[in-house]
């Protein structure tokens, strides 16, 4: 029997746990839960827990793969902080999943394990050297050079969210001006819809509507479903917002010339107005000589559990 690979997620809001055998393209055992508002460094390990103990449905894992929404020590598997979510400063997280669950494991963060799942099993199949992007919660980036993960002297390479679009721009979590991930991700772009149709009170009536006259049920997907029927001030914030990704990228294509730059998150599906502000604002960027193609993620919003089991894999 194929020994078995417990591959886990944690997001900014959801968790995800899954299991494979060695070698095996297909879940045995998939389960995906959110995070109850308030939710700590400690909730979300207990939330995880139970989902890894129904999918493993008794069964004992050989190794464990994880992703985690935020920075992270590869070499030792400790996360040191998350941007999101309280309490994760520095927490040995591997040591603490081997102790529950009885098997060794690696943590990657998210965008590094978007990067090598897409790599491994989606669309960046081929290519030895790419650029992955998750869009969502917050902006994360992970590379692949010479068909294996770059993560940097410090483990911080691909984090294209913090690269500053506009220096006079509004402010970032990271604490700087105009950030990719301040401009671009879901829950940013939310609240500059809602400073929007509060400035500017005849704008914006699709959207008002679709929210049912309340600014704080805006998120995410409810602007895309705006945009696509024709809200201008939802088409204007998706736009910016695209667009300060597409700069993003295209810096980033500039400085290491991958061949592809492979675009996951929810936020990737935004709609037909969203992914031609992205490719514009990417072509011109792009000097003369670099050629970049752009592509949505094959594996979803799973592309990095699906990192994390490689990264199982390769404990093995």
């Amino acid at each position: 029997m194929a020994q078995l690979i417990l591959a886990l997620d944690f997001g900014g809001t959801k968790h995800t746990a899954a299991v494979a055998g060695r070698g095996e393209s297909a879940w045995r055992g998939h389960a995906r839960a959110y995070s109850p508002p308030g939710a700590n460094a400690l909730v979300d390990i207990e939330v995880m827990l139970r989902l890894a103990r129904q999918v493993l449905g008794g069964a004992q894992p050989a190794a464990i793969g994880v992703s985690f929404g935020g920075p992270t020590y590869f070499g030792t598997g400790l996360v040191r902080r998350s941007d999101h979510v309280p309490g994760w400063d520095n927490v040995p997280l591997a040591e603490m999943l081997t102790a529950e669950l009885g098997a060794p494991a690696a943590v990657d963060n998210d965008a590094n394990a978007g990067a090598i799942g897409e790599h491994a099993f989606g669309a960046g199949q081929g290519h030895a050297h790419m650029l992955y992007v998750t869009v969502s919660t917050g902006v994360g980036g992970g590379w692949i050079l010479n068909n294996a993960p770059w993560r940097g002297v410090d483990e911080m390479a691909g984090e294209i969210g913090h690269t500053v679009i506009d220096p006079d721009g509004p402010r970032c979590l990271c604490g700087k001006n105009g950030c990719v991930e301040r401009l671009a991700s879901g829950p940013f772009m939310a609240d500059d819809a809602r400073a929007v149709l509060a400035t500017q009170p005849g704008r914006g009536a699709l959207l008002r509507h679709l929210a049912g006259g309340d600014p704080q049920a805006i998120d995410g997907a409810l602007l895309s479903r705006a945009a696509a029927e024709g809200d201008e001030v939802a088409r204007d914030v998706l736009r910016r917002g695209a667009r300060a990704l597409g700069i993003g990228i295209g810096n980033a294509a500039n400085l290491i010339n991958p061949s592809l730059a492979v675009v996951g998150g929810g936020v990737s599906r935004a709609g037909e107005i969203w992914w031609s502000a992205l490719r514009e604002a990417v072509a011109e960027t792009l000097i003369a000589g670099v050629r970049l193609e752009v592509v949505p993620a094959a594996l979803g919003d799973d592309a990095p559990l699906w990192g994390a089991l490689a990264l199982g894999a390769g404990l093995l």
